[in-house]
């Protein structure tokens, strides 16, 4: 077996995976070069190498690698999310994938609980006002936090980091709710668990929404203006998913015009239809609600600590054994649903 490691790692890295795998693997790796960060490779990086290759591990795979990657049997998606990816071409080709779900599941839900606190007790804004040396009167309605304790938490999305959260709030003596697939799946530390039928019920009854769903077809633009509507004034948004879950512009709307109190969140939009095509400028959001006072951001850092990066690479080595072994992995995805 070939196994391709699909950024420039280190030397260190390299051995980490091959001594954990069966003796005779070839572990190989793009041809370093200089870069700002370890995964922009490119296809000229793999064209070269990747004919042969038998098993990628990668957090990107360049566009027309794909189909240069003739002997490829699976793939070891080095991420929870797996909306990138073309699974109807890897379905197609019979190609097996297998993510590294779990991996951050602990990280992330303990940046969602930072972003939850952070907008509930308004911490960046009485942080700014400190710095600028400002007074906060604290009789002030725009200047008072929210009590967390009693209150409803709906978690959208029960999967390891969802449930993680739900656990997570219990501490803060909060009533969770949440919406999975199979609603009749038990979810422990969650009091009442709903289907997606449900979903502006759990909406009107929740103080908290924290988005930790995959993005699917399904979920894509799901919290849309009619969700939003029956959302409490007073409630607050958390979403460490992906941006695409929300429509922008009726969340822009229902910030500005007092009809959703807050936006706390680690992700943004991505940009695919947009006008001109070639739309590339790093914006978090083209209404600019980033600039909103009711709204702070984290830019896609809830994962960013070093335990997460090391399990990513020891779990996707477990992944490329197993399938070494068997032909398959447990940490395997359905094709069809994208997790």
């Amino acid at each position: 077996m070939k196994v391709l490691l699909n950024w420039f790692p280190k030397e260190a890295e390299i051995k980490r995976v091959r001594d954990k795998l069966p003796k005779g693997t070839a572990v190989i790796s793009p041809k370093p070069r200089d870069v700002l960060s370890p995964y922009e490779v490119t296809y000229e990086d793999d064209v070269d190498i990747v004919k042969d290759v038998d098993i990628i591990v990668a957090r990107v795979v360049p566009p027309g690698i794909w189909e240069k990657a003739e002997n490829m049997k699976a793939l070891v998606w080095l991420h929870a999310g797996c909306d990138e990816l073309d699974l109807a071409m890897l379905k197609r080709r019979g190609i097996l994938v297998a993510n590294n779900r779990g991996a951050n599941a602990s990280a992330v839900a303990e940046h969602a609980m930072a972003l939850v606190l952070a907008i509930a007790k308004k911490i960046v804004m009485k942080h700014n006002n400190v710095r600028a040396a400002k007074w906060t009167a604290f009789w002030e309605t725009e200047n008072q936090g929210v009590l967390l304790e009693g209150k409803t938490m709906a978690v959208l999305g029960l999967g390891e980091i969802g449930l993680r959260v739900a656990r997570q709030a219990k501490a803060f003596d909060m009533r969770v709710i949440g919406i999975r697939r199979n609603s009749e799946k038990p979810a422990a530390n969650v009091d009442a668990v709903y289907g997606p039928k449900d979903l502006h019920r759990v909406l009107g009854e929740a103080d908290v929404v924290v988005l930790a769903t995959p993005l699917t077809k399904e979920t894509l633009g799901f919290i849309d203006a009619a969700a939003l509507a029956v959302m409490k004034p007073t409630a607050l948004l958390v979403n460490i998913a992906r941006g695409n879950l929300v429509q922008e512009y009726p969340l822009y709307r229902a910030l500005t015009e007092g009809r959703l109190a807050g936006l706390a969140t680690d992700v943004w939009w991505n940009y695919t239809n947009a006008i001109p095509a070639t739309y590339h400028f790093p914006v978090p959001s083209r209404t600019n609600l980033q600039h909103l006072p009711n709204v702070i951001g984290s830019g896609d850092q809830a994962a960013r600590v070093r335990e997460v990066l090391d399990r990513h690479i020891d779990w996707a080595t477990e992944s490329v054994a197993e399938f070494i072994a068997t032909g398959r992995m447990k940490r395997q995805i359905n094709l069809d649903l994208g997790y």
